[in-house]
């Protein structure tokens, strides 16, 4: 190491240098205290306006955000004398070369600006997408974060979601539960079905039209089964499933209906 070399550039160039780090720093460090006053405004504006809902406010703060931050990031080299135009094309070389290696990001962003256009669901809305089915939480730029049953977090792409088949289960007022209920062989499958019917119907949050369904829907060597299936709103739907399951064992407790249980064939002598 030239130390007389390193000597010289500190007494020439060192105090420069120095100060231009610094104040890259501070234009850094007060740079994204700005960036987080703009984007919080930014927000509260949306909110205050009330014409714009979560999710597409919530992406066009990202986009915002990101923005933002690359001008930063120019300024601060235009600190160090780097020229930005030459940086820009320098950058555009870049994002050219990255965008090729990298196109699956890009069809990400692409898929996530025609889920806002298209808007098959926001945030809030109980889906089943990308082979994970829960409550959508965010959609990002390149990713969507939908929270499972189980509490869990999951980030999927957006092209994946987008180019896969998208259940929205909020989507409408109402959705059916699906249960099913046997009954032994020496039970009227008719006399069942219209206790069935009674008890469904004062199950709290089960709605009155369409009304519950109970039919007969198979057959199996224990005996009648029947399918049970009543409707509710999307918020009440594991209250009413879990209660519909109660109603079919207490009502078919109280009317002392057998338990269905496997006809055993004689044994050849």
């Amino acid at each position: 190491m030239n130390t007389e070399v390193i000597w010289t550039f500190l007494s020439t160039q060192g105090v420069d240098f120095g100060l231009k780090v610094l104040g890259a720093v501070v234009a850094w460090v007060v740079g994204r205290w700005l960036i987080g006053l703009v984007v919080r405004m930014f927000t509260g504006a949306l909110e205050r306006g009330k014409r714009i809902d979560a999710t597409l406010a919530q992406y066009l703060r990202s986009i915002l955000s990101v923005t933002l931050t690359i001008v930063l990031a120019l300024a601060v080299l235009g600190i160090f004398g780097v020229q930005t135009t030459s940086f820009a094309a320098l950058l555009a070389g870049a994002g050219l070369a990255i965008g090729t290696a990298w196109g699956g990001l890009l069809a990400h962003f692409a898929a996530g600006i025609f889920m806002q256009v298209l808007r098959p669901f926001k945030v809030g809305d109980l889906v089943s997408a990308g082979g994970v089915t829960g409550t959508v939480h965010e959609i990002g730029l390149f990713g969507t974060v939908i929270i499972s049953g189980d509490n869990v977090q999951n980030t999927i792409g957006n092209n994946k979601i987008f180019s896969d088949t998208i259940q929205n289960f909020s989507a409408l007022p109402l959705r059916r539960v699906d249960c099913t209920a046997k009954v032994a062989n020496s039970v009227d499958p008719l006399d069942a079905i219209a206790r069935l019917k009674e008890a469904v119907a004062k199950i709290p949050n089960v709605a009155t039209a369409p009304a519950p369904d109970i039919e007969i829907i198979g057959f199996t060597p224990e005996g009648p089964l029947l399918c049970v299936r009543p409707y509710t709103h999307t918020d009440n739907y594991w209250q009413v499933y879990f209660d519909t399951h109660k109603a079919v064992v207490a009502t078919f407790g109280a009317a002392g209906y057998p338990v269905p249980e496997t006809p055993v064939a004689p044994r050849n002598r």
